[in-house]
């Protein structure tokens, strides 16, 4: 008996990849993520599929079916929104179940900053500008910000931010982020990337709050950083018609010329 641990992606029931699809419809019991998880992933399950919504449920009540599985012998499909890597609460399960001796897997779904990006359009490694992207959060009920993991220290770095479970903070984002990405840094605000309802909100730091609806409370994504505006960029070097690279030797003298022929 295994739990597959499953990221059902961002929203869309169509960005599900092939083998969570696939371990979806192998399963006879499935746990969701209500709240989350769209009904229509559900229709991949078995048609006799014991289908249960965690949304209510505490941890003791979540391993309790399991373990109930289990004792049966059946698989479990786990299903959590996006991926797993992140804010998923897999790392606590996993940790009773293995010392219940039960079998894991984990297979990773489309996360929501992607989605995010997606819905904008938007590389958010542009070469000179940005080279690196922060997933980060900021402090809530459920989870305290160790003491180094600030919004501050991580605008001095000047990386693209994907602030996560925080749309509620936006006055203190604001507030951290201005001194260092200064007033006019765009910012992004996606509400339920990938969904049909998804909006997009497009700003400053300066007017990003006057800009969002009261209405968006939870589900959203905050993007800040140069690159989001798109333009006053470089061209990275791997497209040049002068960069030698392996697969595209400029002469003979090139580490890569041997190599790009051996095969031949």
């Amino acid at each position: 008996m295994t739990v597959h641990f499953i990221g059902a992606g961002p929203g869309a029931p169509d960005l599900l990849t092939l083998r969570g699809r696939d371990l979806i419809a192998s399963c006879p019991v499935c746990l969701y993520a209500g709240s989350l998880v769209p009904e229509a992933i559900l229709a991949h399950c078995p048609p006799d599929a014991q289908i249960i919504n965690t949304a209510s449920m505490s941890l003791d009540d979540i391993v309790a079916h399991i373990t109930t599985a289990d004792a049966a012998g059946h698989d479990v499909a786990r299903l959590h929104s996006g991926d797993l890597s992140v804010w998923s609460a897999m790392g606590e399960q996993m940790r009773r179940l293995r010392d219940a001796g039960i079998g894991v897997s984990v297979t990773p779904g489309v996360p929501s900053f992607s989605a995010a990006a997606a819905a904008l359009g938007a590389e958010l490694t542009l070469p000179g500008l940005a080279q690196s992207v922060v997933l980060t959060r900021t402090p809530g009920r459920a989870s305290s910000m160790p003491a180094g993991e600030t919004l501050t220290n991580f605008a001095a770095t000047g990386a693209t931010l994907a602030i996560h479970l925080s749309i509620q903070n936006l006055d203190t984002v604001v507030r951290d982020l201005s001194p260092a990405y200064g007033d006019d840094c765009p910012v992004a605000v996606v509400y339920r990337a990938s969904w049909p309802d998804q909006q997009i909100i497009r700003g400053t730091l300066a007017d990003i709050a006057g800009r969002l609806d009261a209405s968006i409370s939870r589900t959203a994504l905050i993007l800040v950083g140069p690159a989001l505006a798109g333009e006053g960029f470089d061209e990275s070097c791997l497209y040049a018609a002068d960069y030698d690279r392996r697969y595209r030797p400029q002469s003979a003298d090139s580490p890569w010329a041997d190599w790009s022929h051996g095969d031949d």
